[in-house]
């Protein structure tokens, strides 16, 4: 019932912002409220970087409602959303990037697509590529961040640390029904979440995408072992 009084109350907000050019103030909020309805309570630690490449562990859905909602962050996501119908409305109004990773024949124009969305909103980026079991990190993959290579010094790359209090039991991953996974957070009442926005990389770690990569892996690594 939350989910449909947001979306009821979204909508004509939305439409009333986009009239006096303010297409961007309203999904981001409805993202963090939906994240609040399904009992996410975030803490967050430091700011994000006005204009920065965020680099993000990923464990669940809720990352994006959560990081949303407290950055206003733009997303790169997965291609595959685009096949439900309501979920890419969704995205496009929160001017998301649609990538398939799968295709390396198309990474040049993945790049493109990052660089052209980089401005004063922060946008996020899974270096993973996917969610993880909540218990270990995956390898963070560098082919994204070739975008910001040139840019480097100019662009801030800034990790971010998601911390879920009980992240295996919460981390949606191999092959679980979205439905299965939406069930059980719910049932849970409430999920506790620290967001730890941790300093953009500088020094060597910019030399180029992989040490980027790298280093904004040890930093999330170190951040989640506190």
């Amino acid at each position: 019932m939350g989910v449909g009084l947001g979306f009821l109350t979204m909508v004509p907000l939305h439409a009333a912002a986009k009239l006096v050019g303010g297409r961007d103030w309203v999904p981001p909020l409805f993202l963090g409220a939906m994240g609040r309805i399904a009992g996410v309570r975030v803490r967050t630690e430091g700011a994000p970087r006005p204009g920065a490449l965020l680099l993000a562990n990923h464990v669940s859905w809720l990352d994006i409602l959560a990081l949303a909602g407290t950055s206003r962050a733009i997303f790169v996501a997965h291609s595959g959303l685009t096949a439900h119908g309501a979920l890419k409305w969704l995205c496009d109004q929160n001017d998301t990037v649609f990538v398939t990773r799968e295709r390396r024949a198309s990474v040049t124009s993945q790049v493109e697509q990052v660089r052209a969305a980089l401005g004063e909103r922060p946008l996020a980026i899974f270096p993973e590529g996917t969610t993880s079991d909540g218990r270990v990190m995956l390898p963070f993959k560098s082919s994204l961040l070739s975008a910001v290579e040139p840019l480097a010094g100019e662009v801030p790359i800034q990790p971010v640390a998601l911390d879920y209090a009980d992240a295996a039991q919460i981390a949606w991953f191999e092959g679980e029904p979205g439905m299965v996974n939406v069930n059980k957070i719910l049932s849970r009442k409430r999920v506790e979440l620290t967001i730890r926005y941790l300093e953009p990389l500088a020094g060597g770690a910019l030399t180029n995408r992989k040490t980027m990569t790298a280093a904004a892996q040890q930093a999330i690594a170190g951040a989640l072992a506190k």
